[in-house]
């Protein structure tokens, strides 16, 4: 489906860049002014994506709102852009997180060039969901890694240098894998078709790559993904990361740019190698199931309350590629759900961490204490965020991890089994520490902890909201997000010879072979 007469999706990239531009060109001596554009500016794509989800048509598995403009004729590369169920509430996420990161949290200096920065990872994010052209998504995917490095190094907190540093280097390795594995694939189809072209559906149509070929190009794409997600054991670049990084960034970092490698998993990894990914399930789901357990049992002795949010991002994620590589469609469906409300949960717990740091100048949790009898609605707050991230049922962590497990007991049940403590672990680890820091007798600074303010309030409210209306009625998401799931995983099963019970909810029709 095109959009007729207006550029939608080109605006949703344009807008963000567009508006980093204008910043750039308001006087440094007018912090106040910058703040107000760069909230007004990722107001406006959030306006946008909203308009996008609204017009989004139900019940198919197609690209909608497609852009097609040829860029460079002779090495066959076009701005070619399009969104469909996998994608849509991915631009969405991005486009609701970026100005309530903006609002919820103050950098300490230079104002203009942490907006600017901010602005241009946002474009770069739905670059990257947006992209149906593996040169001009490998140049969103590049983009986003250049802000994030400048606001971690320039805006975080003693470690910066070697966090950012780390973070570079890590998925800076894997964009150089990816890169060759894109054109391999490039250079491998036009080998046969004597035609270029880097358009993803038309490379995805090739499948009469070898075996061996077809893993080797695999693997390029999946480490790069891996390391962005990150998978266990390359995950060790982000609780540095994480524990580092501005408040805002640890938002941005935990609730969108993990989901660029679970997305590309999808996207590039299951669409274009379907009888890889199928071969390879096995190892992905290992070690998925690993990192959930191993996240949990790390987050359980951290003392540093950013970092055991870190650690357990590395245990959601897990469940996440649990859920991709079960190949079924509750499990792909709950894992991109879950996606989604990851990003909501998560990045709301590092806001009111920020927020703890800037009453209390320390994330330490033997420091901290007795703050619900001193600020009782900031620790109600806390504790709905807590347990929507532990998976509450009504509250949105509940479905997603609940399709998930349904959607790999079908096809691997045992892995299904030892995920499922993970469930219990996070609830361990989570309530502990919500205990050590809420509860008790507040002494000494706990004492003078200031309640919720009201902006903070306005900025946590709406995410608030989303936590509570996707745990409670999801089939909106459920339905718009259905058919190119099926669509995926049907494609998976041609391919490798299996057959997948049809349905989202259908746990109980059969299992895999």
């Amino acid at each position: 489906m095109h959009s007729p007469g207006f550029p939608l999706l080109t605006a949703l990239i344009a807008i963000p860049a567009i508006g980093a531009a204008v910043i750039l060109a308001i006087p440094r001596s007018r912090p106040e002014l910058v703040k107000v554009v760069g909230f007004a500016v990722a107001m406006a794509v959030l306006v946008l994506a909203s308009y996008t989800l609204y017009e989004f048509a139900t019940g198919t598995a197609g690209f909608q709102f497609t852009s097609h403009h040829v860029w460079i004729k002779e090495w066959g590369i076009s701005w070619n852009l399009g969104i469909d169920g996998i994608s849509l509430f991915l631009v969405v996420l991005t486009a609701v997180l970026f100005p309530f990161a903006l609002a919820g949290a103050d950098p300490h200096h230079d104002v203009k060039a942490y907006t600017a920065w901010m602005l241009v990872l946002e474009a770069g994010c739905l670059g990257v969901f947006l992209a149906l052209d593996l040169f001009v998504f490998f140049v969103f995917w590049e983009l986003v890694l250049v802000p994030m490095y400048f606001l971690i190094g320039g805006w975080g907190y003693e470690g910066r240098v070697y966090a950012s540093l780390k973070f570079f280097i890590y998925t800076m390795a894997g964009s150089a894998l990816m890169l060759v594995g894109i054109l391999a694939l490039v250079f491998l189809h036009a080998s046969h078709t004597h035609h270029l072209t880097f358009d993803l559906q038309t490379l995805a149509r090739d499948q009469s790559f070898g075996e061996s070929t077809a893993k080797w190009l695999f693997a390029a794409f999946a480490i790069s993904f891996a390391i962005k997600v990150p998978i266990f054991p390359l995950h060790t670049w982000l609780p540095d990361a994480h524990t580092e990084a501005p408040t805002a960034g640890s938002v941005i970092l935990a609730g969108v740019l993990l989901k660029l490698g679970t997305y590309g998993f999808l996207r590039f990894g299951l669409y274009l190698f379907p009888k890889v990914a199928h071969d390879l399930a096995p190892l992905l789901l290992t070690l998925g199931v690993i990192g959930i357990t191993y996240g949990a049992i790390v987050a359980a002795v951290q003392k540093d309350l950013k970092r055991l949010i870190a650690y357990s991002s590395v245990a959601h994620l897990g469940f996440i590629i649990l859920g991709t590589f079960a190949l079924t469609t509750q499990g792909v469906q709950g894992g991109l759900l879950q996606m989604i409300n990851h990003g909501l949960s998560t990045g709301a717990l590092f806001l009111l961490v920020g927020m703890i740091y800037e009453r209390r100048h320390t994330r330490q949790i033997a420091e901290l204490g007795g703050l619900q009898k001193v600020a009782p609605i900031f620790a109600g707050v806390f504790m709905l965020v807590m347990l929507s991230s532990v998976g509450l049922p009504g509250l949105n962590g509940f479905v997603g991890e609940f399709l998930i497990l349904i959607g790999t007991f079908i096809s691997r049940r045992w892995w299904a089994v030892v995920a499922a403590t993970g469930v219990i672990l996070a609830a361990v680890y989570l309530l502990w520490a919500y205990q050590r820091v809420f509860h008790g007798v507040p002494e000494g600074d706990n004492l003078k902890f200031r309640e919720l303010r009201w902006k903070e309030g306005a900025v946590l409210a709406p995410i608030l909201a989303l936590i509570v209306f996707l745990g409670v009625y999801p089939k909106p998401v459920l339905d718009r997000m259905g058919p190119s799931v099926k669509a995926l995983v049907t494609r998976v099963d041609e391919h490798s010879g299996t057959h997948q019970p049809a349905g989202a909810t259908g746990a109980a029709e059969g299992k895999r072979p």
